[in-house]
């Protein structure tokens, strides 16, 4: 985990919280009509469907956590030091290891960042870069667990040390009654990279296998195993969005029994619920602006989808200092939602010419030449994103708008080229499909914005490298987050109408059938994590000022995609993709404390 908490930028955050959203309000004599003619909306082009928002506003602004008063952070701030003492004293490697997979799992391991990182610095500089190998069977566990660490936390360790193993596994004498260690090993084997043949073609199969007959198995009595096997072949937790499996991990862990082990789930309990009252406050502070904009009264067809905006951020980076971050992320997904929404859904050919051609200008003088329900967006826009340059300039003392202006105009480009292909009735090939549409998926702007909010010194050269999108790591994430999108969204997009997605390009041009398909397409994803496995290594190597924490961000927005489609349009229509059940354990409902 990257080290995310610098004093100079925490200062900022604490400053720019206290007067963000507030400078350069333009205001034109045309928006302060409040007759119903002022949308000049036309219900009859097409429409989305989508259904209104679940979350009313009103109801927001009353959340409260009765969990986590000035007592509990009191008790949270005792048990903390319980627990940094548990990491100083000697213990065995896989106590040290266990500990640290624990303190990650239940959300609490941004207390204890440079402890653990000396942990893990510790431990490679032990076993040196490629000479240690697991030689014993009942070392899995622990080598697995070390490896998947310490590649986590960008340390640069061969899969050669699994070379005995697989050796076994490959002669049919690997044999072997512990569970656990297997998926943890099956765990490990997601963090390899492309040049990893060993991971991909023995481990992972092997262990995917082993972990499926234990599920099958009847005389698999160990419940809480069991539940922990299931869950790792729905999703790997080097794919899952963090604090939703911090959710579902404290109740897994719970169940153990032990004192240390009592010690940690309090501590995390009431961690938790403290973290979820800034969630909530970053919550009724966006639902209470996106409600100023009014842009879900005048323009009825986009997506009302505040709370599920928000929700990516929490997904991005949830770490109580960084309330600052997710209000201004929130603030860019929703302007991403409303203009995908006008491209796709209502904007005519005509109209999305010239709403592209003012966002390319940024010139808010040709407002008056939009037609009158684009005013409002572009005005929001404008407003908006000139406000967040203004808070990095005065803070940060950079200028970044005209590489934020740019990333604004390149997505309503790819907007547009999809649009074109949509009325043309064109059918792109996958690649060109892919080309444009990791783009159009919006990672690139959200992801630039993030780096200029997040980062202690912003580098003209990086931001170059992403205005110009040549950093792989983004691209990386983009691929996964428009090919999730693809599995989850298509064919309501189609139903609408809407340009062919990676599916039905892939079905174009190979004759496959829609099984086929979502398959490949599935492949398509496992062979970018790989390239994002290898990325995140080599960003770092070539670029010092791109911080870990950076990176992880581009890792957590791919996360967030699989959650947020695993069961369909989580963003679309959350109420039919588990989306309001998730929202409600992380964002409403505190964990009761005993």
């Amino acid at each position: 985990m990257a080290t995310l908490c610098m004093v100079s930028t925490t200062l900022f955050y604490q400053n720019a919280l206290s007067h963000s959203f507030r400078p350069h309000r333009f205001v034109c004599k045309s928006m302060t009509k409040t007759t119903p003619e002022a949308t000049s909306v036309d219900l009859s082009r097409r429409s989305g469907n989508y259904q209104p928002s679940p979350w009313d506003h009103c109801y927001l602004l009353s959340i409260e956590n009765k969990y986590a008063s000035e007592r509990e952070v009191v008790t949270r701030d005792v048990l903390k030091k319980k627990v940094k003492r548990m990491l100083d004293v000697t213990q065995s490697r896989l106590e040290q290891l266990e500990l640290i997979d624990d303190l990650q799992k239940l959300g609490v391991s941004y207390h204890f960042e440079l402890e653990i990182n000396n942990i893990l610095t510790d431990f490679y500089l032990k076993n040196g870069r490629n000479v240690w190998k697991c030689d014993k069977e009942d070392e899995l566990h622990a080598t697995a667990l070390e490896f998947r660490l310490l590649r986590q936390h960008g340390f640069d360790v061969s899969e050669n040390i699994f070379d005995v193993i697989i050796d076994k596994i490959e002669s049919n004498r690997f044999k072997i009654e512990n569970i656990t260690s297997i998926i943890s090993l099956y765990e490990a084997s997601f963090l390899s990279t492309k040049a990893d043949t060993k991971l991909h073609k023995v481990i992972r199969p092997f262990a995917t296998d082993e972990i499926r007959k234990y599920v099958d198995d009847d005389e698999s009595y160990n419940m809480e195993i069991r539940e922990k096997a299931i869950h790792a072949l729905e999703m790997p937790y080097h794919w899952r969005m963090r604090r939703l499996e911090t959710r579902w991990y404290i109740d897994a862990y719970e169940k153990k029994i032990g004192l240390k082990d009592l010690v940690l789930i309090e501590f995390a309990k009431i961690d938790f619920n403290i973290v979820q009252t800034t969630h909530q406050e970053d919550l009724k502070y966006v639902s209470s602006w996106w409600k100023g904009t009014c842009l879900a009264n005048e323009l009825p067809f986009v997506r009302d989808r505040i709370v599920e905006n928000y929700f990516w951020t929490v997904g991005l980076i949830y770490e109580p200092q960084f309330g600052y971050i997710r209000r201004i992320m929130t603030v860019v997904n929703v302007l991403v939602t409303t203009i995908d929404d006008i491209y796709d859904i209502y904007g005519t050919l005509e109209e999305l010419e010239l709403f592209t051609s003012i966002v390319e200008s940024w010139d808010v003088n040709r407002l008056d030449g939009l037609p009158e329900y684009m005013r409002l967006c572009f005005l929001v826009l404008y407003n908006e994103i000139n406000g967040i340059g203004y808070d990095i300039l005065k803070y940060k003392n950079i200028d970044v708008t005209p590489f934020l202006k740019k990333s604004w105009a390149d997505l309503c480009k790819t907007y547009l080229v999809e649009a074109k292909w949509y009325n043309r009735g064109y059918k792109p090939s996958v690649e060109e499909y892919m080309q444009n549409a990791w783009i159009s998926i919006s990672a690139p702007t959200i992801l630039i914005h993030f780096y200029c909010c997040f980062s202690d010194q912003i580098s003209v050269q990086d931001l170059e490298a992403l205005s110009q999108h040549r950093q792989h790591i983004v691209r990386c994430s983009a691929t996964v987050l428009r090919l999730a999108n693809d599995l989850g969204t298509s064919s309501d997009e189609l139903a609408r109408g809407d340009v062919l997605k990676s599916v039905q390009c892939y079905m174009h041009d190979t004759g496959a059938s829609e099984e086929e398909a979502r398959e490949h397409v599935h492949q398509m994803i496992i062979d970018t994590w790989d390239d994002m496995n290898y990325e995140t290594k080599e960003t770092a190597r070539r670029s010092p000022l791109f911080s870990r924490g950076f990176m992880e961000a581009a890792m957590n927005l791919a996360r967030m995609s699989q959650c947020m489609y695993q069961y369909g349009d989580g963003h679309g229509c959350p109420s039919k993709a588990k989306t309001i059940d998730r929202v409600e354990s992380l964002l409403v409902d505190p964990i009761p404390l005993s």
